[in-house]
Order: C-alpha cells, then sequence, then structure tokens
C-alpha cells in the first residue's frame, strides 16, 4: 500500500491567507484543490510538500459569472462545469473539455484551476517510488537523464491537461494572486514547453480565476484520444474556437493538447482558415498545417506515429463540428461518448 508521506495541512478560509502560506515557504508549501493529482503524486513520492494548503473553503475561488464576459472561480469543479447549463449554451468546447476529464467521480473532486496546473505526465515518471528507483531517476525527479531521449538536455513529460488548450483556443486569461500582488496573464503564457518547468506559475501564487471574454458569434469544440471512453488521459487534442460571418471564417484558433509539454498553436492553421469558408478542402488543410507541429514522444499510450497522425482527424473533427455538422456518430466511435454543441 502506498502512503502519503508526513505533511502540515492548513485550511484558509481567504484567498489573501492562502497566499500568505504560500509566501512564507514557497519551496516548500503547495496548494491542494481537489486533490486528484497531487496526492496519488505524494503517494508515488514524486512531490513530497511541507505544507498542503488546502483551498476547498476558500469561497472567494469558487465564484462563477456570465455576463458578457465569462468568469470562473478555479475552485469550481469540474462537475459543476459539467452541470452548468450556462456554459454549454455559451462555450461548448470548453463544456466539453470538462465533461471529457476523467470520470464522474474524480469530476466531483476535481477542480478547474487543479486541472490547468496538473503536472505533466511520462511513461518513466508516473510510476511508484521504487520502480523509478530500479531503472535510475528520470530528470523530472531525483535523476539527470530523460528516459524518453536520453540525449535530450530537457524533461519531454506531455501535458494531459484537456481544459487548456480549450482555453487557450478561446484567448482566456488568468488571474493569480500572492501575497506581494495579484498579475492577470493568457492561458497561452502560463505554460512553457519544458515537462519539468511547465509552468510561469511562481510558487508563491495562487491561480484564482479563469476569464473567457464574451464568445458570442463564436462556436467552440474539443476533441480528445485516448484508449477507453472514460478515465484515461488524453494522449492527443484538438481544440478550435471560430468566429464566424456567415459562413466565412473572420478569426479562429486551433491548439494541440498532449503532442508536447504544453498546448501547441498551429498560427498556420489559422492562416489557412481566416477568410475562407469551413470547406471540406480548406478543413483538410488546416488539418495538415496542424498537424506538422505535433511532436508526439514515446512517453505516453500508444505507438507515438498513430498518436501523430491522429492530429489530422481530431483537428478534422473539431472544424466539422464548428461547421454544424452532426457528428455524434464520429464522437461515438473515437471518443465513445455524445458530446454535441448546444445549438
Amino acid at each position: 500500500m502506498m502512503r502519503l508521506p508526513s505533511f502540515r495541512y492548513v485550511a484558509p478560509r481567504t484567498i489573501a491567507d492562502a497566499a500568505k502560506w504560500l509566501g512564507q515557504a514557497p519551496g516548500e508549501a503547495m496548494v491542494l484543490a481537489g486533490g486528484t493529482d497531487l496526492l496519488p503524486n505524494m503517494k508515488r513520492r514524486q512531490q513530497t510538500p511541507g505544507v498542503l494548503v488546502a483551498l476547498r473553503n476558500v469561497d472567494g475561488l469558487r465564484a462563477r459569472h456570465v455576463n458578457g464576459d465569462l468568469s470562473i472561480g478555479a475552485g469550481v469543479t469540474l462537475a459543476e462545469m459539467v452541470r452548468d447549463e450556462r456554459l454549454r449554451e455559451t462555450c461548448s468546447g470548453l463544456w466539453q473539455a470538462a465533461a471529457q476529464v476523467a470520470t464522474p467521480h474524480l469530476r466531483n473532486m476535481a477542480t478547474l484551476g487543479g486541472n490547468l496546473c496538473l503536472d505533466t505526465r511520462c511513461t518513466y515518471y508516473d510510476q511508484t517510488h521504487e520502480w523509478r528507483k530500479a531503472i535510475d531517476f528520470c530528470m523530472k525527479k531525483d535523476g539527470e537523464i530523460c528516459w524518453v531521449a536520453t540525449s535530450s538536455p530537457k524533461c519531454l513529460a506531455v501535458s494531459s491537461t484537456d481544459t487548456a488548450p480549450m482555453l487557450q483556443a478561446l484567448d482566456a486569461a488568468v488571474r493569480l494572486v500572492s501575497a506581494a500582488g495579484e498579475r492577470t496573464i493568457k492561458v497561452a503564457d502560463l505554460y512553457q514547453n519544458d515537462g519539468m518547468h511547465y509552468l510561469t506559475r511562481r510558487p508563491d501564487e495562487i491561480l484564482t480565476d479563469v476569464i473567457v471574454a464574451d464568445q458570442t458569434g463564436r462556436r467552440s469544440a474539443y476533441w480528445k484520444l485516448r484508449r477507453r471512453g472514460s478515465f484515461d488521459f488524453p494522449v492527443a487534442s484538438a481544440a478550435a474556437s471560430a468566429r464566424m460571418e456567415g459562413d466565412t471564417v473572420t478569426d479562429v484558433s486551433i491548439v494541440l493538447g498532449a503532442v508536447a509539454s504544453r498546448p501547441l498553436a498551429s498560427e498556420k492553421a489559422r492562416t489557412v482558415l481566416v477568410g475562407q469558408r469551413l470547406t471540406d478542402d480548406v478543413i483538410a488543410a488546416a488539418a495538415d498545417a496542424a498537424y506538422e507541429i505535433g511532436k508526439p514522444m514515446d512517453n505516453t499510450d500508444f505507438a507515438l506515429v498513430w498518436r501523430k497522425r491522429m492530429i489530422r482527424t481530431l483537428v478534422t473533427c473539431a472544424l466539422r463540428e464548428v461547421r454544424g455538422d452532426d457528428v455524434r456518430e464520429l464522437r461515438r466511435k473515437l471518443a465513445r461518448q455524445t458530446l454535441q454543441m448546444a445549438s
């Protein structure tokens, strides 16, 4: 049986108090929201904080507002997002991303902020302490070599968050609060392509809010590849968000997930799509453009060559859904789920 290491547990009631605790021990303290990622990591000794700053009772992290711009507290659970019909109507892609995370039981605990800050994953990292010790520890924890690519100067663990690619495609922003003040940055700027140092959030900062600009006139969709139709992390994903005037795309973003240590936006796919109608040929050209930037490594489920090939399929499906196609059969076949955009 894997047991948690010793730690001190504090349960502040306000964001200011939580930030104060983090500021007192930024290298030792970590925030605990739903715990669905952090606690298993602690049992595997991947993360061993001396202090856990619990956020469950911080009311300021659970607010939701839909009034033009959409604001969601980082402490809102994924289950609450899935039950929110306003979210489904105003921001279908984000609703789809939340609905495809793990299982209903885990979504009841997991939070939006936790999913955004999800630790990067790797076949050689997500193992017990004894297993990792037996092969010699990897670069991400206690070792010096990335076992995915032994000559790599940096860790190649993969970003496996579902909500981040969709929020990046929506040009969303996050608010970060510390004892020294607060700042607001784009979701795209929250990540960097490094499996060890994948977040630009400082250790003394709390992610408190996610802000999505008014989605009037935009359509979005999120598609995810995994072995099972529930529970599994993505091994490739595609998020699409487009503003349409009639049949013409006036603005669009295509972001890939789970094929690098951060979500990847395809500027070339955007160039292909803007000013065009979403014909089959245009969608195929955009899928080809997105395919070029995806470079999955052999660090998760499925063969990396097939995962890369599936990028075209995922982008094609997302754009077809944005176009308004009935993709329920495709979802049942590929994702083993039926998640249709609100009409």
